[in-house]
Parts: C-alpha cells; sequence; structure tokens
C-alpha cells in the first residue's frame, strides 16, 4: 500500500518572475493534496540576469556554464532555499522530501539537451532536507523531449472527474496542453507554443511593465493579420506529437513597428491561435479545456482562446484546484515518484523510448 509523504515542490517556470513553494501531502499515486503555498518574487536584478544567461545561450550549441553563471546559480538556488523557509515557517511543518525543479535557461530537444539552473544538493543542505532536482535529463536520454512533464500528474489529480476527453492547458511562459480520454493509456500531451513570453516581453519593451495585468493592453489594441499570420506559419505547428519547444523559438520581428496596444493584442491573438492549432493534433477534440498559469489571469487571452477553440474555457479553479500552485504542487508528486523509483514520463507523453524514472536526489 502507497503511503502519503509531506513534500515541498518548488517551480520557477520560464517566466522568470519568482518561485512557486508548494507543500502537499502526496502518495505520488492517485492522491496529492495541497496544504500550504508561497509566491517568492525574484529581485529584479535577479531577474535581469535570468534574462541575459538566456540571451547568452541562444544560438549556442551547448553553452558550458562559467563563472558568472555558476554565480547565477547560486543566487537561484538561494532565493529557492529562502522560499522554503517562508513557506515551512507559515505552514509550521517540516517535510520528507524537496521536489527542485529549477530555472530553465534553455531547452533543446532538438539537440537532446536541457539547462535547468539549480544546485539540488546545495539546496538540500541548506534546507537540512533531501532533494530530487533534474527531472527531464532521464527523459531525454531515453530519446524523449524531455517536456511536458505534468501529464502524470494532470491524470492522478482528475481522477474520476475526468470523464475522457479533458484537456488541461498551461499558460505559463510557454503553453502546453494535456489531452486526456476515458482509458489509461489513451492520452496526449505537448508543447503548444508561446504563452505568455512573447506577451510579456513585449509589455516589457513598450511600457517597461513585467506583463499585460489582466489583458488590459491587449483589450485595447487590434490585432495585425499579417503579423498574426507570419507568427502562425512556423513549421513547429506541423511536427506531430509529442513535442517541445524553447521559450525563446519566436521573435518578436512580426510586430516591431505596431502599436504597443496592436502588438499586444496580436501576441494574445497568437497564443490563443497556437492552442487551436494544437488541437487538431489531439486524437479528439476536448469537450473541456481546463487553464492553468498566469495566462488564465488575462481576460483578454482567455477570450481569445474562447472564441478561436469554440471549445468550454475554465480556469483549473473550476475543479477545485489552485491554478498558481498546480506545477509546484506536480514537482512535489515527481518527488516521490523518483524516491518510489515510478515512471513521470511516457511514450505518449514526451515521445521516449519507454516510461522513464526522472530525478537525481540530493541528501542534506
Amino acid at each position: 500500500m502507497l503511503r502519503n509523504w509531506l513534500v515541498v515542490g518548488l517551480m520557477s517556470g520560464t517566466s522568470m518572475d519568482g518561485v512557486d513553494a508548494a507543500l502537499t501531502e502526496t502518495d505520488g499515486g492517485a492522491h496529492s493534496r495541497l496544504i500550504a503555498f508561497r509566491y517568492t518574487p525574484y529581485p529584479q536584478s535577479l531577474r535581469d540576469r535570468l534574462r541575459a544567461a538566456m540571451a547568452w545561450a541562444r544560438g549556442l550549441e551547448r553553452p558550458e556554464p562559467d563563472a558568472e553563471i555558476r554565480a547565477l546559480e547560486a543566487d537561484v538556488t538561494a532565493v529557492h532555499a529562502a522560499a522554503v523557509r517562508a513557506l515551512l515557517a507559515d505552514a509550521r511543518e517540516r517535510p520528507e522530501l524537496i521536489g527542485f525543479h529549477g530555472q530553465t535557461i534553455m531547452h533543446r530537444p532538438d539537440l537532446g539537451w536541457t539547462w535547468q539552473l539549480g544546485d539540488g544538493c546545495a539546496l538540500a543542505r541548506s534546507a537540512g532536507v533531501t532533494t530530487v532536482h533534474d527531472f527531464r535529463r532521464a527523459d531525454m536520454d531515453a530519446g524523449g523531449q524531455g517536456a511536458p512533464l505534468l501529464p502524470v500528474f494532470h491524470r492522478a489529480k482528475l481522477g474520476e472527474m475526468a470523464g475522457g476527453d479533458v484537456a488541461i492547458l498551461n499558460l505559463g511562459g510557454v503553453g502546453n496542453i494535456t489531452w486526456l480520454g476515458a482509458n489509461l493509456g489513451d492520452w496526449l500531451s505537448f508543447d503548444t507554443g508561446p504563452a505568455n513570453a512573447l506577451i510579456d516581453d513585449w509589455v516589457q519593451r513598450t511600457s517597461g511593465a513585467r506583463w499585460d495585468e489582466g489583458g488590459a493592453l491587449a483589450a485595447r489594441g487590434r490585432v495585425d493579420g499579417d503579423a498574426l499570420a507570419t507568427l502562425s506559419a512556423h513549421p513547429y505547428f506541423a511536427r506531430p506529437a509529442p513535442k517541445s519547444l524553447d521559450r525563446n523559438e519566436w521573435s518578436l520581428d512580426p510586430v516591431t513597428g505596431l502599436s504597443a496596444e496592436d502588438g499586444a493584442a496580436t501576441l494574445t491573438a497568437f497564443s490563443a491561435e497556437a492552442v487551436r492549432l494544437g488541437l487538431d493534433l489531439c486524437p479528439r477534440r476536448p469537450r473541456r479545456l481546463l487553464v492553468t498559469g498566469g495566462g488564465r489571469l488575462n481576460a483578454s487571452l482567455m477570450r481569445e482562446l474562447a472564441e478561436r477553440t469554440g471549445v468550454a474555457i475554465e480556469p483549473v479553479e473550476a475543479v477545485g484546484w489552485n491554478g498558481d500552485a498546480l506545477e509546484a504542487e506536480a514537482f512535489a508528486y515527481f518527488a516521490i515518484r523518483r524516491v518510489t523509483d515510478r515512471p513521470i514520463t511516457f511514450p505518449e507523453t514526451t515521445g521516449c523510448r519507454e516510461p522513464t524514472v526522472g530525478g537525481v536526489i540530493c541528501q542534506p
């Protein structure tokens, strides 16, 4: 019989805004219950350094971290350690494990590698708790895309609520979708394309804000059809699933020259159009699309999704989940599956050759 563990899950996504920390009770099987959640923002100086690291790594076949990158990794790890301390001070609990994703700098499935900053062993020492990290590498070594990782967690979390032909759409920096049929082996997942990444980059360039709060900027603009067509013509959309991509696969060139409002409207429409194109790859059209991640708070993006897909769109709160905490909760779940030797990726979800156990264990 599976037992429940108290685990902290940590996630910082491609939006690079900060650390989500979730304290969960989970058995790594059918049970996962969120106990406490805390968000710790990155300092602006750290966000700037992360963007510089992404820019430095872009175009390199396989960048070798230098002293500056190592220092950046130490600082990223320190913020995660502070997030754990703050979470546990609030919850007054002591976990048995930590699941630590780290901060993605580059994701190159075409070259068979992915790069997340974060020193799992340093975090284990700092927190005094066994830590599991480096979740993607084993999948890529087995021929997988290394992403998306969440389908096995989504399937467990939905449980009997699934009912078949339901999809969970995560709108972080990059969008990814988990499609679940009624039967256990009837599932598929893949990255849909940019979600918030291009919108955030555009807003930061044109207004200095970090994101388009509530989609207000996009709501004042008009979609440029030519720019949208250029963005949507990318060959990624014709590739079969499973598939994944790097945050910086697209540039802002097609919207350069547009007003701030029109650029935001066009990029928001593009994020929704990418999902529409992705749904065409699913075995069947989902009857329900549950949306998680920061994009669910963008009213303009949610409206575009509903209009373009013709599917019932709901935030994951409609089924009682916390859309801010969900990814962090998943990495707690994955940590348990690593120490109990159960796979987190599957041929249908990442394209790996066989179900694969992911994660590296660091003792305190």
